[in-house]
Formats: C-alpha cells, structure tokens, sequence
C-alpha cells in the first residue's frame, strides 16, 4: 500500500504541473485535428472548431478582431476548452475512483478495508494537528474539537455547498466590476462598453 501512495503522489504531482498540463492539450489538440473527419474524434475535433469559432465572433461582436488577435483567441479558446474538458474527465474519474476505493473498503473486498482506512486515519490526524496545536490547556479536547470540527449534531463546522457557491459567485462578481471600473478610469480600454456589448451578445447572439 506504501508503494502505492508513494506512485501516485508522484504521478499526482507530474500531473499538477502546469507545463505538463499545456503539453498534454496541445498533444490532445493535435491528435484530434489529425483524426479523419468522419470519424469519433473527427467529429469531436469539428464541433471544438465549432465551438472555438463561435466564440471568437462573440469576441468579435463586443470589440474589434484583426489577424492577430483572431489567431491568438483562436489558439486560446482551443487550449482553453480542451483543457477544462481534460480537468472536468479528472473530477469525473477523482469521484469514481474515490467511489471505488470507499465500495472495496466497505465491503473488505481484497482485505484493504484496514490498509485503507489507515491511511484516511493518518490523513485525518495530519489535519486535526494543526488544530489541537492550538488548543487552550483549560480547554478539554472532546469540548473543543464539538466547537471548531465535529460537532455533537453531526453537522459540518462549515456553511452548506450552496452557501459557498453564492459567496463565491458574489465575490467574484464584485472583484470583476471593481477591475472593470479601475481600467475604464485609469486606462484607454472602453472596458464598460465592451462588457455592455456583451451583455447585448448574451440575448441576442453573436452577428
């Protein structure tokens, strides 16, 4: 099992590298446009071309798009939408496989329930030292642990997934207005009218 880990923390750090992340999608890129038309990955490779297509005239609709900036969001919007179906397939095999490993470890398929749960133990204690490291000594460890990581009702010491979801959209919204104000004021960019054009685009489509 220790094996195991030591292989996939490698393999899970040559994965993360962003160098080897860009390689892969333009090998994935490439790869696609070299298939025949007709065929799965043909088709695939023509409805990103598509796609890519479409987006560089929504682009062109909101501000003016010459040869260079076409080839350039062209190659962008390539990498860009290979490269987040590549991340949603690993989000999509992260879950089955943590699926996989919690269906073996409940039912002590192979005998891996212990070596599997010793490993989630180990990580479980790695993350809760740095929070008794900081507990008070007049405080007792079952009292404080209720407080800040399991509390008595089962209930995660953290707001629910919608919760997260709205603030972090609130808050990303707000940034980006702040920075579009900030360039409209401070720079040539006619930053506003380009997000009006898009927000025009948005109802009535690219022309």
């Amino acid at each position: 099992m220790a094996l195991i880990n030591l292989l996939a923390a490698l393999v899970r750090r040559v994965v993360s590298f962003p160098l080897f992340q860009l390689l892969v999608t333009i090998v994935v890129i490439l790869f696609l446009q070299a298939a025949d038309s007709k065929s799965a990955l043909g088709e695939i490779f023509n409805a990103l071309d598509a796609l890519v297509d479409y987006s560089v005239r929504a682009c062109a609709a909101i501000f003016e798009v010459k040869s260079f900036t076409k080839s350039w969001l062209t190659t962008g919007f390539m990498i860009a939408y290979v490269y987040m179906a590549g991340l949603l397939l690993l989000f999509v095999a992260k879950v089955a496989i943590n699926a996989l490993v919690e269906l073996v470890a409940r039912s002590n398929a192979l005998w891996l329930r212990n070596s599997i749960a010793r490993q989630r133990g180990i990580a479980a204690y790695r993350a809760w030292l740095p929070l008794e490291r900081i507990r008070p000594a007049h405080v007792p460890q079952e009292q404080w642990e209720e407080t800040f990581a399991w509390p008595a009702d089962n209930r995660p010491p953290y707001p629910s997934l919608t919760r997260r979801v709205l603030r972090a959209t609130v808050t990303y919204v707000i940034a980006v207005l702040v920075i579009v104000v900030l360039l409209e004021a401070f720079t040539p960019l006619p930053v506003l009218t380009w997000l009006g054009k898009a927000v025009q685009m948005l109802w009535t489509g690219p022309r």
